[in-house]
This record gives C-alpha cells, sequence and structure tokens, in this order.
C-alpha cells in the first residue's frame, strides 16, 4: 500500500512538473513569439495609396519628370451592410460623371446581390441534388450566371450598369484595402462627394506622372501595376502587389531608388483605420543629360530635316539622331533623334539611338586597322597604290574612287575600301590575287568581330537600361561578305555602340561604360549614390599604333572625306562613313528601294577628348537605276551640331 502510495506521488510529482516547465515553456521562452502572433492577429496594418515617386532631373538640376497630384475618392470598408452599400454606390453613380459602365461578370454579379443571391434562378430539383451531395456550391453558382441572360440584363438603366461597376471597385480584394473608386475627377464633383459626408467615403490624393519636356519620354519609360509575368520577381523585393512600379527603361531600371513610401494604417477593430506612418516621396535621380543642349541640337535636326526635304533625292529621309558622350567618363550629355511624320508633324525618335541598328559603313575602319596592327598585317608607313578587288564569281570590289598611292595613315583619311580589301585577304593567310578563289570560315569573322566587340560593336555597351540590343550578325560566311565586314557594310550597330567605339580610340583603347545617370539624392538632398566611371575593357595594342589611327582620324575632317563635317579649330578627329541599306514600302517583305545612310562619329579635341559625338541620317538618299545620289544633309547637321556643343557646353 505504502509503495502504491509512493507511485502515485511520483507520478502527480512527474505530472505536475511537467504543467510546469509546459507553463514556463509558453509564458516564458515563448513569450515574444506568442505576442508577436497576437500582435499578427489583431494588429493589421494597411498601406495607404501609392507615394509620388521621385523626379527625374537632368545635369543642372532642370527637372524633367515630375509628379502632379490626382484627386481620388476612396472607399474604406466599414460596419456597413449589404443594403447601404448598395445605395451608397447609387448615390455615388448619380454624383460622378466619369465613371465606366460594368462589364457583363460585374453586371451579373450585381443581379445576384440585388436579387436575394439569385436564389430563384435554381430549380427545386437541383438544389434537392445539392442536398444530395450530387452537386456542390460551385455548380450552382455557375448555374446561377449561366441563367442571368441578355433579356434581364437589359432590364439594366446607364445609372444602374454605373452603381454595378462602383459596387464591385468597393468589394474588390481584402476587405481592409483603400479601394479606388475614381480618379481625376473635376473639383467640383470632388468637393461635392466629400461634403455629402458618405459613410466610408474619403478624398485622397494620388500621383501620375508629368513630362516638362517633349523629349526622351521612350527613355524615361513607364509605370503601371506589376503584371502577372513579373509578380514573383516583385514579391521577392518586398512589393505589394498593389504597387505602381517602373516598367520599362530608367523608371524600371531605378525603381528601388524612385519608388516612394507610402503611407501605414493601422486597422482598428470597427474598421477605421489611424495613421502610424506618414508617406514620403521617392529618391531624385540626376542625369548626365544636359537638356538645354538636348533641346538646341533636337532643333538643328528638326530644321535640317525641312531643309533636307528640299534637296533632290531625299524622297525617303525623314529624319536624324545625334549623341554627345562625355569622352572621359562615358557619362551622356544629349542623346536626341527626330522623325518627321506623314502629317508634317515632328516625332521624337530619340529611343532608337539606343533601340536601333544600322549598317554604318567606313566608320568603323578605325577598329579595321586595329585587326591589321594587331596581327602584323601592316607594315606602317608602306604606301601602295589603291585599286580594285576581284574575288571569282563576284563583282569587282574598289574605293569610291581612284586614291593613288596610300598607306595606313592616308588609308583612314581618304577612307580607302581596297586598303581594307588586302587586309581582310592577308587575314586569312592569303595574299591577293586577281579573280582568286578566297575560302573563309567562322573563324576569319570572328578575328575581326572579337576586336570590333572589344571597341564596344556588336557588343553591349553597359548603359543603364534594361534589354540593350547588341545590332544584327550576319549569318552568311563568304569571301566576299568577309570584305564587307571589314569596311562596315555586313553587320549592324547601334548609334549608341558606335559612339562607345569612338569614344574608345580617343582613349586610347580605354572602353568605358556607357551611362546616363549621375547621380541620387534623397529628400534631403543627400547623394546617396555615385556613379564612377567604369572600365569595360582595355584593348591590347601598343600606343605608337592608336597615335598613327588617331592620325588618321585627324586628318579625315582637316584634308579627308570629313573635312566641313567639324571646324578644325576644335581640334576633331573623326570619320565619315556611307552605307547601303533597303526599304520595305508596303511592308510586304520585299525589299522595294536601295537606299542610303550617313554615319559621322568623331571626338574633339583630338589630344585630349571632351565629347564624343555621333550624327546618323538613314536614307538620306537613295540609287536612281545603277547611280547613288546622297544629299549632304548630314555634314551640314554635324557642322552645327558640334559648333553648338564646343562653343557653347
Amino acid at each position: 500500500m505504502v509503495i502504491k502510495l509512493k507511485k502515485i506521488i511520483f507520478s502527480l510529482t512527474v505530472i505536475f512538473a511537467l504543467a510546469i516547465s509546459r507553463i514556463f515553456y509558453l509564458s516564458v521562452l515563448k513569450n515574444n513569439y506568442y505576442k508577436e502572433l497576437l500582435d499578427i492577429k489583431t494588429n493589421i496594418k494597411v498601406e495607404g495609396l501609392d507615394a509620388p515617386r521621385g523626379r527625374i532631373l537632368d545635369v543642372n538640376n532642370k527637372v524633367l519628370v515630375d509628379n502632379v497630384g490626382i484627386n481620388c475618392i476612396i472607399y474604406n470598408k466599414s460596419n456597413i451592410n449589404v443594403k447601404d452599400e448598395i445605395k451608397l454606390a447609387y448615390k455615388l453613380a448619380s454624383n460622378i460623371t466619369d465613371i465606366q459602365e460594368a462589364n457583363i461578370y460585374e453586371l451579373k454579379k450585381f443581379y445576384l446581390v440585388l436579387n436575394n443571391d439569385g436564389n430563384d434562378l435554381i430549380k427545386k430539383k437541383e438544389y434537392q441534388l445539392y442536398n444530395e451531395r450530387k452537386l456542390d456550391s460551385y455548380d450552382l453558382n455557375k448555374l446561377k450566371y449561366e441563367r442571368i441572360n441578355e433579356e434581364l440584363l437589359n432590364k439594366f438603366t446607364l445609372l444602374d450598369k454605373k452603381a454595378a461597376k462602383i459596387y464591385n471597385l468597393m468589394n474588390k480584394g481584402y476587405s481592409y484595402d483603400k479601394k479606388i473608386i475614381a480618379k481625376n475627377i473635376n473639383e467640383n464633383e470632388y468637393a461635392k462627394i466629400i461634403e455629402m459626408n458618405l459613410k466610408g467615403i474619403t478624398g485622397e490624393m494620388t500621383w501620375e506622372r508629368k513630362y516638362n519636356y517633349d523629349t526622351l519620354r521612350d527613355i524615361f519609360g513607364t509605370i503601371g501595376p506589376i503584371s502577372k509575368e513579373n509578380k514573383d520577381y516583385y514579391l521577392k523585393k518586398g512589393y505589394e502587389l498593389t504597387d505602381i512600379v517602373g516598367l520599362s527603361n530608367l523608371e524600371y531600371q531605378y525603381d528601388e531608388y524612385l519608388k516612394g513610401k507610402k503611407a501605414v494604417y493601422k486597422l482598428n477593430n470597427d474598421k477605421t483605420l489611424t495613421l502610424l506612418e506618414e508617406s514620403s516621396k521617392g529618391n531624385d535621380i540626376h542625369l548626365s543629360i544636359d537638356i538645354d543642349m538636348q533641346e538646341e541640337i533636337n532643333e538643328i535636326i528638326e530644321n535640317n530635316i525641312i531643309k533636307g526635304k528640299k534637296m533632290a533625292n531625299t524622297k525617303y529621309y525623314d529624319g536624324s539622331y545625334a549623341l554627345v558622350i562625355d569622352s572621359k567618363t562615358g557619362l551622356i550629355k544629349a542623346i536626341a533623334g527626330k522623325k518627321l511624320t506623314n502629317n508634317n508633324e515632328f516625332q521624337d525618335t530619340s529611343f532608337n539611338v539606343i533601340n536601333s541598328s544600322f549598317t554604318p559603313g567606313s566608320v568603323v575602319k578605325g577598329a579595321s586597322m586595329t585587326v591589321g596592327y594587331q596581327n602584323n598585317l601592316i607594315d606602317i608607313g608602306k604606301k601602295i597604290k589603291d585599286s580594285c578587288v576581284k574575288l571569282y564569281l563576284n563583282p569587282e570590289k574598289c574605293s569610291y574612287k581612284s586614291l593613288g598611292y596610300i598607306d595606313d595613315i592616308t588609308a583612314l583619311k581618304t577612307s580607302s575600301n581596297y586598303y581594307q580589301f588586302l587586309l581582310a585577304i592577308k587575314s586569312t593567310g592569303n595574299k591577293y590575287s586577281y579573280n582568286m578563289k578566297l575560302d573563309v570560315n567562322e573563324d576569319n569573322f570572328n578575328l575581326y568581330r572579337d576586336v570590333f566587340k572589344q571597341y564596344g560593336l556588336g557588343n553591349t555597351t553597359g548603359i543603364d537600361l534594361p534589354n540593350e540590343p547588341t545590332g544584327l550578325r550576319g549569318s552568311k560566311v563568304a569571301g566576299d561578305l568577309l570584305l564587307n565586314l571589314a569596311i562596315g557594310q555586313y553587320d549592324t550597330y547601334t548609334i549608341l555602340s558606335l559612339g562607345q567605339y569612338m569614344n574608345t580610340i580617343a582613349n586610347n583603347g580605354t572602353r568605358y561604360k556607357l551611362n546616363l545617370v549621375d547621380y541620387v539624392t534623397n529628400d534631403k538632398s543627400e547623394v546617396i549614390y555615385s556613379y564612377k566611371p567604369v572600365i569595360l575593357n582595355k584593348i591590347d595594342m601598343q600606343s605608337i599604333y592608336y597615335d598613327r589611327i588617331k592620325e588618321g582620324l585627324r586628318q579625315v575632317l582637316y584634308l579627308g572625306t570629313g573635312y566641313g563635317y567639324t571646324n578644325t579649330s576644335y581640334k576633331p578627329a573623326g570619320k565619315t562613313g556611307t552605307s547601303e541599306s533597303f526599304l520595305d514600302l508596303n511592308n510586304d517583305g520585299i525589299n522595294d528601294v536601295k537606299t542610303i545612310t550617313s554615319t559621322y562619329a568623331m571626338f574633339a579635341p583630338f589630344d585630349n577628348p571632351k565629347y564624343t559625338v555621333v550624327v546618323v541620317s538613314p536614307n538620306i538618299g537613295h540609287y536612281d537605276g545603277k547611280k547613288g545620289n546622297m544629299a549632304y544633309i548630314n555634314r551640314y547637321l554635324s557642322n552645327e551640331i558640334t559648333k553648338l556643343i564646343y562653343d557653347n557646353y
């Protein structure tokens, strides 16, 4: 008996100890955990509408993209029954002019709300099947929606349809979310609704982008709701699905800087909200763009398009582009493009500088000379007589005229195609002979393309925008096409990459990343990010060869094919290019007209570069029969643009 009693006492002691330890574990060790759990369950926090995004400014702090406040009517779902909610929807529909009508699904949903959940649409037999679990609630609901036919919906008036739209907006999402019923309504209606003091209705402000200039809009990008495709990406970054985010270009690239911080509210037991944190504006991004330079270049382009259209052979010419880069940093100062539409209005096409590619012509010959120098294909200073190359089963390929005796420097100065053809043939391990068969392979093309990529041609420039294209790479392999590649008549390149290429020559083979954003400031005007120049690569070539390339490019503008493109008082060096392309006038996949594109790239001063400039005018002339006639509008454009920036900036 005593032993039994001891066992009972021991068992009770163990149970009591376990209970005490469990209580200690729950009340002490897990106290904070359960407090947090209770806080989550009872202290629901609600975010307000979108806060204003940061602004986009130019290098001189001129505001390019700002925010404008938009009046919104907001529904805060409180303790209100369905009947009162319907009355509220009708009252708002009667006082807001600009409300969309409900769609078919929303009308059917509203019909059910107005008609006892549509129970009369279900037959007794169907209810019996439901009770027997042969139909479920989904099946009944589907039958209801199917039986709300056109005849029933036609009884809805315009006011009913607007009220249905509002009712659906009031019940969209979580019950504690702020529901935008109407935005950007006129001041009179906004004031009238606020004065009504309707239960659950408040007036608040949201924000939209305001553009202070008619240029660079596509480069700034767009904002909008998070798409289904991108939701996982943004959720991982802590965004809410209701957030407005940058969808493209700078708005997308710098969204984490630009996005504002929403106001935070506590949801009370009576469904009202208490403000916990005020909203705050996003950070401002400051571009390297000089908007005054940009606007003046735009005006020069527009004036010259008008002038060009009065010249002969400019039937298909309708626009030009210009790019200005800070040679020392790779920061972009201006990125301009204008097109004359069929309505005789000018359209901003600045984004094409980044997003479109062109066959550049002889502009790339500085990179082609690099292939020759790096592979010991050039005897520097050795003169040869300019001529033509004839390959088997191909017509003769020549320079634009007979250029006499040339060496490596004067080959650039006079833009000799013959010199480049000989280098290309040598690069395959062959020596040119008349009517020779030139067998080539992909490696022969890659020898050129790999060097071109080191300059940025056929490569990304690193610009701070998403999805930068690299141009089009020819897919065919043939001897005559290798010669075309060497003179810029095969692959296509973006204007941006042409700028980086010329800038790399200006910096003796150092390729700088290109960039649009210079720095970022917070709401206290403190710099929280500053761009530092980034070197992407350095081309391995002796300085003596860069000296010869730069001297050749200098002579291009003093005495050669580029004379008149830039005033020599600025000590420029550069290269012109002329290329052939085709236009499909009917969008039927057939090339209808062979046209001429004129390209110019330069830097100055050649011994201490300040700016690097590219000017491109596509379709500036066309072929009439076998003869190609080109208007000289790109020369006038280039002269005016370089004069503008070197005299004023």
